[in-house]
């Protein structure tokens, strides 16, 4: 007879580890974490391209029950990250706990249990099954016309051939939003030309990043206390200033559209360029992204800034919207990923052979992110409703655990399922939330899935904090 785990964690990035460190933590050995790739560590195993780091200050951006008082820099680079991801699972003894090679292509409830089948061909059996593969992991690149017949080099930001030198040519840059602007200062500097094919404008705003001197890390390492106060200031600058930004805060929005205004004009001198970079929707509406660097390298002598779409591609390079023709010898898409519809590459089937993909046809949606009706013991990790624009996901991701494990503990030896009239009353809430903040005022984003904002979470991280802390235990259904 197989094997029945206690449960499977799918995905081992910063979710994935979270959960098995509080589950072994609480006891539980018995557990399998299930990882597609060869390596741990997620999205930041995956985008390694240049200048790749957290956008997010680093001393936030870590397990509070596991801070790090040595980060290089104010906000950390993507090797410190992946290295602290990696310290973790080491120092955590999760790594006997790791079965990697192992996509999960469909996931059946039946009777009590979830049967896991694997691109391999492998079965796999199990009480709880937890989701943790996040939502930033299919690299988007958008389809144009003639893009096959282009005999240049040409790929993804998350797909970084580093192997491809750069030095003296002629590169493109699809996109301009968070990838695209870590990654074009340090293309800049690199290209013989750089040509950004640019959108739609972003709101920008300085976020003063510097290394962290020998001195400030010995005083984090003697004193924790210290980094467990910086800490709460960054939460707080999040939690009361960017929040009642995305919020519409009259006083909060201007202090922002100030903070953006005085960082492009101290860069960009060209009125017309300034124009351009300058978004016509409301600061919050999409991301606010925090830079140094992107608008100085738009000042360069060897960067344009196109503005428009790309209208198609031919044999040596780009065709822009008014019919403009440039040769590039390389093309990076910094185009974003498919963050909707969520969990598309696994067949979900919950009770009574209902797919999971069926359920979310208008658009994704879970009680506190984290539970679907129908769809017992199972528990999903920076789910829909989930995501934040102003404070770190992990401290997300920690509450989420928390209340996995708190329902998990009622199941028992049984299996819990939230009621779908709560579930309904719940997504009821949370979109007509959502209708009045900044990220329903716009046409498109990633945040959206056609009129319904699927990914943002409508309040503070406060308030999601407080609302997982103590389940509505009426909300449930237990079956012993």
């Amino acid at each position: 007879m197989k094997k029945t785990w206690h449960t499977l964690i799918i995905g081992s990035g910063f979710g994935g580890l979270c959960m098995a460190a509080k589950l072994k933590e609480g006891g539980t050995a018995d557990f399998l974490i299930l990882e597609k790739a060869q390596a741990i560590g997620g999205t930041w195993r995956e985008n390694t391209y240049p200048g790749a780091e957290c956008d997010v200050p680093s001393a936030l951006y870590s397990y509070s029950f596991a801070r790090n008082p040595t980060w290089d820099f104010k906000w950390a680079k993507q090797p410190q990250i992946l290295r602290y991801i990696h310290d973790f699972a080491h120092d955590r003894g999760l790594k006997s706990h790791l079965k990697f090679n192992s996509k999960l292509v469909s996931a059946h409830y039946n009777n009590g249990l979830w049967t896991v089948s694997l691109e391999s061909g492998e079965t796999l059996h199990c009480r709880f099954l937890v989701s943790a593969i996040g939502q930033l992991h299919h690299p988007n690149i958008p389809s144009f016309k003639g893009v096959q017949i282009y005999k240049g080099e040409s790929f993804h930001s998350a797909q970084w051939q580093h192997d491809v030198p750069l030095s003296g040519k002629n590169v493109a840059v699809i996109g301009n939003a968070a990838s695209a602007v870590q990654l074009i200062p340090e293309v800049a500097e690199q290209a013989e030309t750089l040509t950004i094919y640019h959108r739609t404008p972003n709101w920008i705003i300085p976020k003063g990043d510097r290394p962290y001197s020998k001195f400030e890390k010995a005083l984090g390492k003697k004193w924790p206390w210290l980094t467990n106060f910086y800490r709460f200031h960054i939460w707080c600058l999040g939690e009361y200033g960017l929040w009642p930004m995305i919020k519409g805060n009259p006083l909060a929005a201007a202090w922002g559209r100030r903070l953006f205004k005085r960082h492009l004009r101290e860069h960009i001198k060209d009125k017309s360029l300034q124009d351009v970079l300058t978004p016509d929707y409301p600061i919050g509406a999409k991301r606010v992204l925090l830079s140094d660097k992107y608008f100085p390298a738009l000042a360069c002598d060897n960067v344009t800034l196109i503005d428009g779409d790309v209208k198609a591609f031919d044999e040596k390079g780009l065709i822009d919207k008014d019919g403009h023709h440039r040769e590039h010898d390389f093309v990076i898409f910094a185009t974003g990923f498919h963050t909707n519809p969520f969990l598309k590459d696994i067949d979900i089937i919950g009770e009574g052979g209902q797919a999971l993909r069926d359920k979310w046809k208008d658009g994704a949606f879970a009680y506190h992110g984290t539970m679907v009706s129908g769809f017992p013991n199972l528990f999903i990790l920076y789910g829909p409703n989930t995501n934040t624009g102003h404070t770190s996901i992990i401290f997300k991701l920690e509450q989420q655990v928390g209340y996995a494990l708190k329902l998990m503990g009622k199941a028992g030896d049984g299996a819990i399922t939230v009621k779908p009239d709560a579930e309904a009353s719940f997504n009821t809430e949370i979109q007509t939330r959502l209708a009045t903040l900044a990220w329903a005022k716009i046409e498109a984003s990633w945040y959206k899935d056609g009129e319904h904002v699927t990914n943002n979470w409508p309040g503070s991280s406060l308030e999601f904090k407080r609302r997982l802390k103590s389940p509505i235990w009426d909300d449930f259904e237990v079956r012993l």
